[in-house]
């Protein structure tokens, strides 16, 4: 069990969260980052199974690996780890249930979304001492491994299959990331992003599956998480804001927008919108 995954039995889910969010981009262990989001949804399940899991993924992909030449042959033995051995696979079934993006239905079910798989996968690769870090490509999320000097592009939503370059520059050139609250601009192609932006995009997907059904809590909930993760970020705390304002939270869209502030730098776009907000909302609330 790592440090991370020890600490994860001693705090609170908050508090974990708390303190990555105060940490910076990372890297994290992301694994146990976003079982501690699921967790906030399942106060009543234990922890230990599932950081043994991790464990247990962290152990085989140790094994599998070591002695992978190349970033290819890492790639495969992680795949047959995550296939062959814990049955892990895409769910198309479920593709839009809010589950396939809570870690630990994921892990109990061994099927979820392309980026909570992408966070196991990330998880396994790092532990048998690869590089691992994900790729934002539009509908799908990508893996880049490092293993001695060479690099491979692994699609974990197909049982960890390598992804031709060719095919990543398409994927990556498309501006997709526009409209995810805390990601201010795309990432180039091949470019790898931060595990933040990761567990922001995790949290993204059931966000947005809330706002789709009009679950105004719901998303307000997943939002003051994201904002949690990544309190420097203002847009963040723009969204939540306007989503509270929606909800007729008019404290709270008022608390979020003077976060904005404080997050944002003066004059920036982000600062602009939010000193009007909140000018607008002072006036509705006196």
């Amino acid at each position: 069990m790592s440090s991370a995954e020890a600490e994860a039995t001693d705090i609170s889910p908050a508090e974990y969260l708390l303190k990555v969010g105060k940490a910076g981009e990372g890297p994290h262990d992301i694994a146990t980052a976003a079982l501690m989001l699921a967790a906030l949804d399942h106060p009543e399940k234990k922890l230990a199974p599932y950081l043994a899991h991790l464990a247990d993924l962290s152990q085989a992909a140790r094994a599998e690996a070591a002695f992978a030449n190349d970033a290819e042959s890492a790639a495969h033995a992680l795949g047959q780890v995550f296939t062959a051995r814990f049955g892990y696979d895409s769910d198309r079934m479920a593709y839009d249930e809010p589950d396939s993006a809570d870690l630990m239905v994921v892990i109990e079910r061994r099927r979820g979304l392309p980026v909570a798989l992408g966070i196991l996968y990330m998880h396994a690769a790092r532990a048998a001492g690869m590089e691992g870090h994900g790729l934002h490509a539009p509908g799908d999320f990508l893996l880049k491994l490092a293993v001695k000097g060479s690099e491979a592009y692994v699609d974990p939503f197909a049982g960890g299959a390598v992804v031709d370059r060719e095919r990543v520059v398409p994927h990556l050139g498309i501006p997709m990331l526009a409209a995810e609250p805390g990601v201010p601009e795309v990432p180039g192609a091949y470019e790898p992003v931060s595990d933040i932006d990761v567990l922001l995009r995790l949290q993204n997907n059931i966000r947005s599956r809330a706002l789709r059904s009009h679950d105004s809590a719901r998303a307000i909930e997943i939002g003051r998480r994201m904002a949690q993760l990544a309190p420097y970020r203002p847009p963040l705390w723009l969204d939540l804001a306007h989503l509270h304002e929606s909800a007729g939270a008019l404290s709270a869209a008022r608390t979020a927008y003077e976060h904005c502030l404080k997050a944002s730098r003066a004059g920036d776009m982000y600062h602009n919108e939010a000193t009007l907000a909140l000018h607008a909302l002072r006036r509705r609330i006196n």
